[in-house]
């Protein structure tokens, strides 16, 4: 199934992307998915988005930067669970709520250093809410990003 395909619970899908955008931008952890000689590959990452890029970083070598050196394309996702009923009858009475956002794109090794900065402030923008750090360990910080090509919303409200 390509990832274009059309989501089967329409009645769940979320379509404005402002309100994709304010789901990935309220999630503290996105979990990127890679392909690994053939297999799946999941992290989870801290990150942030700018536009449909999506800002990640990490250390030079190891298997992340492995898969993403020998194939760019990943999926993203972030979720929000928002809460839980429960009840008596495992099948009837259970319910969770939650809203999620799946991605698509290609990530890429960021090599210019006013774009890995770019990047890095982009980051410690969004868990710090400043803009005024300085980033001694360029040379040994891998700063990554993903070029979202397609994205899709989900909510799932607990039905009443």
């Amino acid at each position: 199934m390509g990832h274009d395909a059309p989501m089967r619970r329409r009645d769940k899908e979320i379509a404005d992307r402002t309100e994709i955008e304010r789901i990935i931008d309220a999630a503290s952890v996105l979990r990127v998915a890679m392909v690994d000689a053939g297999q799946p590959y999941v992290v989870p990452m801290n990150f942030a988005r700018e536009g449909s890029d999506i800002w990640l970083h990490s250390a030079l070598t190891g298997r992340k930067v492995d898969c993403l050196r020998a194939d760019g394309r990943v999926c993203i996702e972030v979720d929000h669970f928002t809460s839980l009923k429960t009840g008596p009858s495992a099948c009837d009475d259970w319910s969770s709520s939650y809203e999620s956002v799946i991605g698509f794109g290609k990530a890429e090794i960021v090599e210019d250093s006013a774009e890995k900065i770019r990047g890095l402030k982009a980051l410690m923008r969004k868990y710090s809410g400043r803009d005024d750090w300085s980033f001694d360990g360029l040379p040994t910080t891998a700063v990554i990003r993903v070029r979202l090509e397609s994205v899709t919303g989900k909510r799932s409200p607990i039905a009443g």
